[in-house]
Protein backbone atom coordinates (compact mmCIF):
# COMPACT_ATOMS: atom_id res chain seq x y z
CA UNK A 1 0.00 0.00 0.00
CA UNK A 2 2.91 2.22 0.71
CA UNK A 3 4.24 1.74 -2.82
CA UNK A 4 1.04 2.70 -4.32
CA UNK A 5 0.88 6.25 -2.06
CA UNK A 6 4.04 6.85 -2.82
CA UNK A 7 4.25 6.35 -6.77
CA UNK A 8 0.72 9.18 -6.40
CA UNK A 9 2.25 11.23 -4.38
CA UNK A 10 5.08 11.29 -6.85
CA UNK A 11 3.20 11.47 -10.20
CA UNK A 12 1.35 14.61 -8.39
CA UNK A 13 4.42 16.47 -7.68
CA UNK A 14 5.97 16.00 -10.81
CA UNK A 15 2.84 17.21 -12.44
CA UNK A 16 2.35 20.30 -10.21
CA UNK A 17 5.72 20.68 -10.97
CA UNK A 18 5.22 20.74 -14.95
CA UNK A 19 2.40 23.48 -13.89
CA UNK A 20 5.12 25.84 -11.90
CA UNK A 21 8.44 25.40 -14.02
CA UNK A 22 8.43 26.56 -17.40
CA UNK A 23 9.97 24.21 -20.13
CA UNK A 24 8.73 21.11 -18.01
CA UNK A 25 6.34 19.54 -19.38
CA UNK A 26 4.55 16.08 -18.43
CA UNK A 27 1.42 15.58 -21.03
CA UNK A 28 -1.23 14.84 -18.87
CA UNK A 29 -2.65 12.96 -15.61
CA UNK A 30 -1.97 9.76 -17.17
CA UNK A 31 1.52 10.67 -18.45
CA UNK A 32 1.97 12.12 -14.94
CA UNK A 33 1.29 8.47 -13.92
CA UNK A 34 3.65 6.94 -16.43
CA UNK A 35 6.65 9.67 -15.44
CA UNK A 36 6.12 9.08 -11.15
CA UNK A 37 6.47 5.30 -12.00
CA UNK A 38 9.93 5.27 -14.32
CA UNK A 39 11.00 8.12 -12.45
CA UNK A 40 10.31 6.24 -8.73
CA UNK A 41 11.83 2.81 -10.84
CA UNK A 42 15.13 4.90 -12.17
CA UNK A 43 15.80 6.34 -8.47
CA UNK A 44 15.25 3.28 -6.79
CA UNK A 45 17.87 1.45 -9.20
CA UNK A 46 20.19 4.07 -10.09
CA UNK A 47 19.88 6.78 -7.48
CA UNK A 48 22.03 5.24 -4.99
CA UNK A 49 24.57 4.43 -7.52
CA UNK A 50 24.73 7.72 -9.07
CA UNK A 51 24.93 9.43 -5.65
CA UNK A 52 27.75 6.99 -4.71
CA UNK A 53 29.96 7.92 -8.19
CA UNK A 54 29.58 11.37 -8.01
CA UNK A 55 30.51 11.02 -4.03
CA UNK A 56 33.56 8.96 -4.69
CA UNK A 57 34.37 10.93 -7.38
CA UNK A 58 34.52 14.47 -6.06
CA UNK A 59 36.94 12.74 -3.47
CA UNK A 60 34.19 12.57 -0.69
CA UNK A 61 33.04 16.01 -1.14
CA UNK A 62 29.76 14.57 -2.32
CA UNK A 63 28.87 12.77 0.75
CA UNK A 64 29.46 16.16 3.10
CA UNK A 65 27.01 17.79 0.26
CA UNK A 66 25.03 15.19 0.36
CA UNK A 67 21.55 17.50 -0.06
CA UNK A 68 23.35 18.77 -3.38
CA UNK A 69 24.72 15.53 -4.55
CA UNK A 70 20.96 14.23 -4.11
CA UNK A 71 19.32 17.08 -6.05
CA UNK A 72 22.07 16.98 -9.12
CA UNK A 73 21.04 13.05 -8.90
CA UNK A 74 17.36 13.85 -9.24
CA UNK A 75 17.80 16.31 -11.78
CA UNK A 76 20.58 13.43 -14.26
CA UNK A 77 17.43 11.32 -13.35
CA UNK A 78 14.68 13.48 -14.67
CA UNK A 79 16.81 13.58 -18.14
CA UNK A 80 17.16 10.32 -18.30
CA UNK A 81 13.06 9.32 -17.28
CA UNK A 82 12.54 12.66 -20.58
CA UNK A 83 14.56 9.93 -23.05
CA UNK A 84 12.95 7.30 -21.57
CA UNK A 85 9.06 8.04 -21.91
CA UNK A 86 7.10 10.45 -24.29
CA UNK A 87 5.24 11.98 -21.30
CA UNK A 88 7.81 13.71 -20.24
CA UNK A 89 9.71 16.86 -21.99
CA UNK A 90 12.52 18.82 -20.54
CA UNK A 91 13.87 21.50 -22.43
CA UNK A 92 17.34 21.55 -20.82
CA UNK A 93 19.28 20.23 -17.84
CA UNK A 94 18.89 23.99 -16.37
CA UNK A 95 15.62 23.39 -16.18
CA UNK A 96 15.71 19.73 -14.88
CA UNK A 97 17.72 21.36 -12.08
CA UNK A 98 15.01 23.62 -10.93
CA UNK A 99 12.31 20.54 -11.51
CA UNK A 100 14.43 18.75 -9.34
CA UNK A 101 14.00 21.42 -6.36
CA UNK A 102 10.42 22.09 -7.03
CA UNK A 103 10.08 18.17 -6.62
CA UNK A 104 11.52 17.78 -3.76
CA UNK A 105 10.08 20.70 -2.15
CA UNK A 106 6.65 19.60 -3.11
CA UNK A 107 7.89 16.08 -2.11
CA UNK A 108 8.84 16.59 1.21
CA UNK A 109 5.91 19.45 2.35
CA UNK A 110 3.60 16.13 0.54
CA UNK A 111 5.22 13.76 2.84
CA UNK A 112 4.67 15.75 5.78
CA UNK A 113 0.48 16.35 4.83
CA UNK A 114 0.29 12.75 5.29
CA UNK A 115 1.73 12.18 8.37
Amino acid sequence: MSILLSWLTLSLALWITAMLVPGFEVRGVKGALVVGAVFGVLKWTLGWLIFTVIGISTLFIGFIFFFITWWIVSAILLKMTDMLTESLSIDSFRTALIGAAVLSVLSTLETYALR
